[in-house]
């Protein structure tokens, strides 16, 4: 496919320029949504895909698109030669089947719902101590502690220790976004204190994922590799619910009037959470390697090429969605979306994930709601994958 004369050059986004990159979507996905982007000084070359139907297709075929050469466009990106240590995102099945099939039993409907009067009981205290103030930064006040308390809980870390685990988390995600994650202490610190954590869950063992992976013994899973998914859980659950729960409240700050249908009818609040996470789509795009010349839409992607597969343009492809595809509709029937990917890769933590946004938006509601967040004067955190808020205004009134 030949570009459009109109169509712009893609380019990622991090920082400032997160705030609006859906009008160069939605060129792309009109005049050239199999997008070539060449090398530069930072990216090697590689191709962007913005219409639903190439992502969807593309993101269940692992067989043609790996994701073992790394996520990212970078073409030393990690994810090859970690031996033992690979985390799961960077297996493609049937490797990743047999992995998944022994860290599932840690996601079941039943053991996230368990988790949801806790998960309550964190959010009322944080957002009333934002009500009482009035205003606030609601990043910093409740949408980036929640994640971190939520993947703690999961990985068995105990509440004396969770104050440290917090602090490790930000560094992480901080480095992970400008992908520099060896640069900082906290992976040293993080993996130190799991390997501790794993040798006291050998003999004292919790209802916790880390306990369940030890439990199945070395000729399962390694120390390593489960070292590895401890990893994995903090630079991927942490950021990437802060960043639905920001965009969150911009929206209903945005469309006063779905607002209100949700004040008026309550039980539309888990559709709208769909309809959230699709506009949101906090992880905008990860990348994959095509492992043959593969043809997307009467374009041939040649064999060891880079695909940046874009979650955050497909999602408001108006050929799925209809035309108002870029509106918040809470009422929107939604038979599928793409922000927790698709097929193989299906995102582990998408209960937690739903379940973080439903109660804080509930509890947001209820208590604050005439609440609104200043998008103007929100910042954006740096990183090319992952649009989220590092700081939003938030005040109790309009």
């Amino acid at each position: 496919m030949t570009a459009h004369p109109t169509a712009p050059a893609f380019e990622l986004r991090s920082g400032g320029s997160w705030r609006d990159p859906f009008p160069m979507y939605r060129a792309l996905r009109d005049h050239d949504p199999v997008h070539r982007v060449e090398a530069n000084g930072q990216t090697g070359s590689f191709w962007f895909l913005s219409r639903f139907e190439d992502v969807f297709t593309a993101v269940r075929d692992t067989d043609a698109f790996s994701s073992a050469h790394g996520l990212t466009v970078d073409p030393d990106a990690p994810g090859t030669q970690m031996g033992d240590a690979t985390p799961i995102v960077f297996m493609d099945p049937p490797d990743h089947t047999t992995m998944r099939r022994l860290v599932s039993a840690g996601f079941t409907p039943r053991q996230v719902t368990e988790l949801e009067d806790e998960i309550r009981a964190f959010v009322v205290e944080h957002l009333e101590r934002l009500r009482m103030a009035g205003s606030g930064d609601i990043v910093s006040g409740l949408f980036k502690p929640l994640p971190s308390f939520v993947v703690a809980h999961y990985l068995g870390v105990p509440p004396e220790d969770r104050t440290r685990f917090d602090g490790w988390t930000e560094q992480i995600v901080a480095a992970a976004a400008q992908g520099n994650i060896g640069a900082t202490e906290g992976i040293a610190d993080l993996l130190a204190y799991f390997s501790e954590l794993i040798e006291r869950r050998r003999s004292d063992p919790g209802d916790d994922m880390v306990s369940h992976l030890v439990q199945l013994g070395e000729e399962d899973v390694s120390l390593l590799w489960v070292l590895g998914f401890a990893f994995t859980m903090v630079t991927g659950g942490n950021d990437t619910a802060t960043g639905l729960l920001g965009g969150s409240a911009v929206l209903l700050t945005e469309h006063r009037d779905e607002r209100r249908r949700l004040l008026e009818d309550p039980g539309l609040l888990p559709g709208a959470v769909e309809e959230l996470l699709r506009l949101t789509s906090p992880v905008q795009g990860l990348a994959r390697t095509a492992t043959r010349d593969v043809d997307v839409g009467g374009t041939v992607i040649p064999a060891g090429d880079k695909v940046l597969l874009g979650y955050g343009a497909a999602n408001r492809d108006e050929r799925e969605f209809g035309p108002t595809a870029e509106a918040l509709d809470v009422g929107r029937d939604i038979a599928r979306h793409l922000t927790f990917g698709y097929g193989a890769h299906h995102c582990l933590g998408a209960s937690a994930a739903r379940l973080q946004a439903r109660i804080a938006l509930e509890e947001l509601l209820t208590r604050c709601p005439d609440f609104t967040v200043d998008a103007a004067a929100g910042e954006y955190a740096t990183g090319n994958y992952v649009r989220r808020h590092v700081s939003l205004p938030f005040s109790t009134q309009s």
